[in-house]
């Protein structure tokens, strides 16, 4: 059923916010959590958890260009040799970790991300498929194994090793099909390029894609992104990341090579977003969350109809995991009680393996109460309510007692239709979806006054 949004409220309570992919968000990441602190953080784990599945996600940071949108952490080089380098050192991190933790653990998700996983030619990917799949053996029959693939660098080689290695989904890197928004970000993939790499997907059985697509980049309008979404569904993907290009050129440099006077005025942005949500659902999608779309037969449909949902730093998911191992550089792992953050650089990545250490550069340890109220932020951010009883019974605490104050902070809120409050729960209507963020950001005790630079709109 769909539920009527009042965008014309969104755009008074835009305002800088975390994502929350994690809690505490990655800003909260120190130093002090080293490779020692990983270290007892899988002995815990493994002490605690042994019996609940594990999710990989191994970070392969390589582009040959810069997409000028792009904030992700990539290293830009056309030098083939540097691939092989890469797979070399992978292979001591993965011979750590084996000696680190308990890798027969059961694994539920693994995923290749970038970076721009098929710049590695079809012989690498299957030999570093093949090094994660000898260090964690344990692949459960239901694994979701995807890989984010580039249209530009993807041939039926690479298809073919991919299924081969049980690789069952697959996300296409496809932001805009517009020719001049493509110009501008640097990004040129004609249509029957993309159309293409869904063919040769579909040919060899891969019956889960996920297409990630941008709103708010140089010289989209209204009318642009309407001929775009036309496009995606001539292509009938399971799946849609729709996300809100956050402009940040003091973080990602990259992004300065954008005019920003070419960028849409966040009325046109939230025109365009409306616009999408409107038209997808027309053509049979779901909305899940804030920025995910799905058919309705899908899984992540479904989970979501069944206040299911779980968010991680790979966006929405149908399982549940006691621990994400982050394999490669900049990647990020996660447990119950922490996360964890490779190195950035390569030099620091490679020097930590070459002493036998893992490659840890920062993380968290999470306090009892990080911990309720990572759980509190990510059923709102899942499910769009909070269980008072299941929080009460999950951490011993009164909901209402111990969160007095965040609900007396959420009765503006709550006068204008954007949640509902009342001895059982929090429930959340579908305009206070679109400002989730917002509502989560009540009960974020790390969030500073200043966060203008820190973070992008929430709308």
């Amino acid at each position: 059923m769909y539920e009527s949004i009042d965008f014309s409220a969104l755009a008074k309570h835009s305002k800088p916010g975390p994502r929350y992919t994690s809690y505490p968000t990655a800003n909260e990441f120190h130093k002090d959590f080293n490779a020692t602190t990983l270290l007892e953080s899988f002995n815990r784990a493994d002490s605690k958890y042994r019996d609940k599945d594990l999710s990989l996600y191994t970070h392969l940071p390589f582009c040959k260009s810069a997409c000028y949108f792009c904030g992700c952490n990539v290293i830009y080089t056309s030098k083939e040799d540097k691939k092989e380098r890469y797979i070399k050192y992978l292979e001591k991190e993965l011979a750590l970790l084996k000696d680190s933790m308990d890798t027969k653990r059961k694994v539920a998700q693994f995923h290749f991300g970038g970076g721009t996983p098929t710049f590695f030619d079809a012989k690498q990917l299957q030999t570093i498929t093949q090094m994660i799949r000898h260090t964690f053996p344990n692949f459960s029959e239901s694994c979701e194994i995807s890989c984010e693939i580039d249209p530009r660098h993807f041939s039926e080689d690479q298809m073919r090793v991919l299924k081969d290695c049980g690789f069952n989904r697959i996300s296409f890197g496809v932001q805009d099909f517009d020719d001049k928004v493509q110009q501008h970000i640097n990004r040129i993939q004609p249509f029957s390029l993309v159309e293409s790499s869904v063919t040769l997907a579909r040919k060899y059985g891969i019956d889960s894609i996920n297409f990630d697509l941008i709103y708010g980049l140089p010289y989209q309008s209204e009318k642009s992104f309407a001929n775009t979404l036309e496009s995606v569904i001539k292509l009938s993907p399971e799946r849609l990341a729709i996300f809100n290009y956050a402009h940040v050129p003091w973080v990602k440099k990259s992004m300065r090579k954008i005019d920003e006077t070419t960028l849409p005025s966040p009325e046109e942005k939230l025109k365009i977003l409306q616009n999408t949500i409107e038209f997808l659902h027309a053509n049979d999608y779901e909305m899940i969350g804030m920025d995910h779309f799905a058919k309705k037969s899908d899984s992540l449909s479904i989970a979501k109809n069944k206040g299911e949902l779980r968010r991680n730093f790979q966006g929405y998911t149908t399982k549940g995991f006691s621990q994400t191992i982050g394999i490669g550089l900049t990647s990020i792992g996660e447990g119950v009680d922490y996360y964890t953050q490779n190195h950035k650089d390569m030099m620091s990545y490679e020097n930590s393996l070459d002493n036998n250490t893992l490659p840890v550069a920062q993380g968290i340890l999470l306090s009892p109460e990080d911990i309720l109220r990572k759980e509190v932020i990510m059923s709102l951010m899942n499910n769009a309510k909070l269980d008072f009883k299941a929080i009460n019974e999950s951490f011993g605490i009164d909901c209402i007692t111990h969160f007095s104050s965040e609900f007396e902070s959420l009765k503006p809120m709550c006068e204008l239709g954007l949640l509902t409050i009342d001895s059982n729960s929090i429930q959340v209507s579908a305009t206070g979806k679109m400002l989730i963020r917002n509502i989560a950001m009540v009960f974020d005790t790390y969030l500073v006054k200043n966060i203008t630079k820190q973070f992008s709109k929430t709308i």
